[in-house]
């Protein structure tokens, strides 16, 4: 992966304790995974940063390498992966994701 992409990767992951690669923005998400996934979040009340993917296909294919994770949503809480939508789903139904957002606060 190109130096200046993972820096690029790394220093959002570390200005920002939540953020969603999505596909789309929040209010206007290009697919139904993305759109969830930013459901789920707004459901929290915690601030989030988006970046929509589809704007940068070099952040996009970097991401695909950086996480080891193949596709999108990708949500990171405090720098770290938590997963696709299937996973935030999972971990929002089980309380888990809320546990995790609550230590961003």
């Amino acid at each position: 992966m190109d130096e200046q992409i993972r820096k690029r990767i790394e220093d959002d992951l570390k200005k920002n304790k939540v953020i969603l690669y999505m596909k789309g923005t929040p209010d206007a998400p290009l697919c139904g995974f993305s759109a969830q996934a930013a459901n789920i979040l707004k459901s929290y009340n915690v601030p989030f940063k988006t970046f929509n993917i589809l704007e940068d296909e070099a952040i996009r294919l970097g991401l695909k390498e950086y996480s080891d994770w193949p596709t999108f949503p990708q949500l990171y809480v405090n720098s770290e992966l938590v997963g696709g939508c299937d996973v935030m789903t999972e971990l929002h139904n089980s309380g888990e994701l809320g546990k995790m957002l609550e230590k961003t606060k």
